[in-house]
């Protein structure tokens, strides 16, 4: 199932030929069913065209160019090979806005746990100097009009779910503006899901 976007607040779910150097990478953590399911319902009340595109996730890297692909593979499986599961749990709304136009459901419990994670990520092959502190969040509007952002924020005001990250998901940008799964990697091992050990 292929989905063209521009950014990696909107992935695609395709594995399709090899990485291209130079092409942007993206890190993620899905969210779940059925909260992912509830969370779509909810963007799409708000008039976001996006809900129906992009599945809801937390982004740990956004848009890094590639140079070194191999080695970018094996940075990230080696920060998946040393994390151990933790807990994220979604509660109440919050806003970018002014400074982007932004409604999203807060991490709260696995906020830490996600900083962390996004530390050690960016380290290496993808080191990079970010324009804003990175913040943990579940885009639920997205440039939407104000009463809608209005209208989210409120209507999320008393949400909370929970579940445990147990993996994340390792995207390729390629020249086409797609969002491509290249791995869904396993939190404790160094191999990707549906790999066997040692492959």
């Amino acid at each position: 199932m292929s989905r063209p976007v521009s950014d990696i607040s909107q992935p695609t779910y395709v594995v399709g030929r090899r990485a291209v150097e130079g092409n942007s990478v993206g890190v993620v953590i899905a969210i779940p069913e059925p909260i992912a399911g509830e969370l779509e319902r909810w963007r799409a009340s708000f008039g976001d065209p996006m809900a129906a595109l992009v599945p809801p996730h937390i982004t740990l890297i956004t848009t890094t160019p590639a140079t070194d692909w191999p080695e970018t593979i094996r940075h990230v499986r080696d920060v998946a090979a040393s994390q151990r599961c933790f807990t994220v749990t979604l509660k109440s709304t919050g806003t970018f806005r002014p400074l982007t136009p932004v409604v999203y459901v807060n991490v709260t419990e696995g906020f830490e746990s996600c900083v962390e994670l996004h530390r050690r990520l960016q380290a290496g092959p993808l080191e990079r100097e970010l324009e804003y502190p990175f913040h943990p969040h579940v885009t639920v509007a997205h440039d939407v009009s104000e009463a809608s952002m209005d209208s989210a924020e409120d209507s999320l005001d008393d949400f909370e779910a929970s579940f445990t990250v147990r993996t994340m998901g390792l995207y390729e940008h390629d020249t086409t503006g797609v969002w491509k799964l290249r791995e869904e990697l396993i939190f404790g091992q160094n191999t990707a899901a549906g790999e066997e050990a040692g492959a």
